[in-house]
């Protein structure tokens, strides 16, 4: 079994000068520029920070913002400065995360690109952004390959570990991402890394390790947005281990720390909603949408307004979330996990298979898995999309919903002892976990235990 314990080594080489530090605001480099955490706060697609404003509203102020306004203002009196040009492209691909907004990434690759031209051999800060954007955009494979040749100058830079673990993770190559993110607990044991060995656990089906490492993340927590992202992650294993009011203790108690730090919004709404709190619940997740319109705020938003019977402004929802997926995509986003679902539960069946099966090819994750799965099932390819379900199983990994779409599979195979089973499963691990699936799973399960 990996352990995320050992000594840490002495550094051997500095991150960045503290010229370059004091005068760029590189300190997004090393904590929020390549990614403070693994994933971000969606039912599928979790491989990078949830977009959490964590730098301007958990604390009054915009250093993202001031520091890009700094860094332009620097670059137009001194337009061939590598490390500025860099640092520049990082807190676009951030800034794209933080507002939900792609344009930034274009921006972002620009400016990387200029950073490598004026400085294209030792120019890791550069390297770490392109890793970065590349994973923003959903390249997983041309990401790790940012994250080696950027490590292969600066060897001893955790956040470029992390990133390299996150592209691993969302590759399929499990082991792998467990090897850097051992590396990057070594060279700095901390939030951003002990999340990583969180989520490490997490994917075994290890919810033990994963809430004692996150508790660790919380411990070691340098400030109030550190403290609201290890309450975020805390709260959504609660949540996913079925226990929607230890969910809303943690969330309430990261919003006291942050009380702007929107995806603790989304993860209260999430309890709430599975405590029957759903005038609360529908509240919490317009404020979120309303700061941060991440798509999978608003499909969550779509969702809930659906389980209550509110067709029109679910409808609303759903509109709003296609439309920031063409968005996504005329920017450089692959779209994968999400919009298939979308697609397979809301839309388009024939969409969400060939959006599945290109989504599968650039990130074979555990979640890619099952969303083909999924999008296979609508369109009556069982068989196939059995295969599929048990990849996304293959771990180990708790996951209700995975349950459920392995379960709904069986069924339409006739295989209904096995439905049976992963439902009973599914409702063990979560009985609440979605207002509308779980409801059909509950209906389904009473069916299968009828012989229907």
């Amino acid at each position: 079994m990996t352990t995320f314990l050992r000594r840490n080594p002495k550094y051997r080489r500095p991150l960045l000068s503290a010229a370059v530090a004091t005068a760029l605001g590189a300190g997004l480099f090393l904590a929020g520029g390549l990614g403070l955490a693994p994933w971000p706060a969606g039912r599928s697609d979790r491989h990078e920070a949830p977009p959490t404003e964590q730098g301007a509203h958990a604390t009054g102020a915009d250093p993202l913002s001031t520091g890009i306004t700094a860094l332009q203002a620097h670059l137009r009196q001194t337009p061939t400065d590598a490390v500025a040009l860099g640092t520049l492209g990082l807190n676009y691909v951030q800034q794209a995360k933080s507002t939900a907004d792609p344009t930034y990434y274009p921006k972002a690759e620009a400016v990387l690109k200029r950073s490598l031209a004026v400085e294209p051999a030792d120019n890791f800060t550069a390297m770490g952004g392109m890793a970065a954007l590349e994973a923003g955009r959903h390249r997983f494979g041309q990401a790790r390959d940012w994250a080696r040749r950027a490590l292969a100058v600066n060897p001893y830079n955790s956040s470029l570990y992390g990133t390299l673990a996150d592209a691993y993770t969302q590759l399929g190559r499990y082991s792998e991402a467990a090897d850097a993110v051992q590396r990057m607990v070594d060279l700095k044991p901390g939030t951003p890394s002990l999340a990583r060995a969180s989520y490490v656990a997490e994917l075994r089906g290890d919810t033990a390790t994963a809430r004692t490492d996150m508790r660790r993340a919380l411990q070691d927590a340098g400030g109030p947005a550190d403290q609201a992202f290890a309450r975020y992650y805390l709260s959504e294993l609660a949540f996913n281990s079925g226990d929607p009011a230890a969910a809303l203790t943690e969330a309430d108690a990261g919003l006291r720390a942050a009380p702007s730090y929107t995806a603790l919004l989304q993860a209260r709404a999430r309890a709430e909603a599975a405590l029957g709190k759903t005038d609360a619940a529908v509240t919490d997740l317009t404020r979120a949408v309303e700061r941060v319109p991440l798509p999978e705020y608003v499909l969550q938003l779509g969702e809930l307004y659906q389980s209550l019977g509110r067709t029109w402004e679910a409808d609303q929802q759903y509109q709003i979330f296609r439309a920031e997926q063409e968005l996504f995509t005329r920017n450089g986003v692959t779209p994968d996990a999400d919009a298939a679902l979308f697609e397979a539960d809301h839309g388009s069946p024939v969409k969400a298979l060939v959006i599945a099966r290109r989504g599968i090819k650039s990130r074979p994750f555990l979640d890619s898995h099952d969303a083909l799965a999924w999008a296979l099932h609508v369109n009556g390819h069982d068989r196939e999309a059995l295969a599929e379900s048990d990849r996304a199983l293959a771990l180990g990994t708790r996951n209700a919903l995975f349950h459920y779409h392995r379960a709904m599979i069986h069924r339409a195979l006739g295989d209904t002892a096995s439905a049976h089973r992963d439902l009973t499963r599914a409702l063990a691990l979560n009985p609440r976990f979605s207002p509308l699936h779980a409801p059909k799973a509950r209906a389904a399960l009473t069916a299968v235990a009828r012989g229907n």
